[in-house]
């Protein structure tokens, strides 16, 4: 690898984990994570170390017929279901975790959801 290429990988890498140094365990980090074909979000406590409350287009209660696995609408219906999770063990103050990627299109849309679904970030 040419000393570019690792430079902007360590970048990368720092974006990426600042948002974790900084949070100092008192808010939950609502980490997104997106493949190619599927869509993951889980709600994080950085002081336990334990995962709240997830959910993800891969699961069982996903409606597979009316929606496709990898589209804005999905991204919305996840941000909708992880808001009523948290929401019903009464957690409403989050950190948006977008993993390095930046926040528009589909991310932005599971945060958009996130908020008009009563969550705070």
């Amino acid at each position: 690898m040419s000393r570019l290429a690792i430079s902007f990988c360590r970048r990368q890498q720092r974006r990426r984990y600042k948002l974790r140094l900084n949070n100092a365990g008192n808010r939950l980090r609502l980490s997104v994570f997106k493949s190619n074909k599927f869509i993951y979000a889980q709600a994080i406590d950085d002081a336990n170390h334990i995962t709240i409350a997830s959910v993800s287009s891969n699961s069982k209660d996903f409606p597979k017929d009316s929606l496709k696995t990898y589209g804005m609408e999905s991204f919305k219906w996840i941000g909708k279901q992880i808001a009523d999770k948290l929401k019903a063990k009464n957690k409403t103050k989050i950190v948006f975790d977008i993993g390095g990627w930046k926040m528009h299109g589909c991310i932005k849309a599971l945060a958009d959801t996130a908020r008009e679904n009563g969550l705070e970030f």
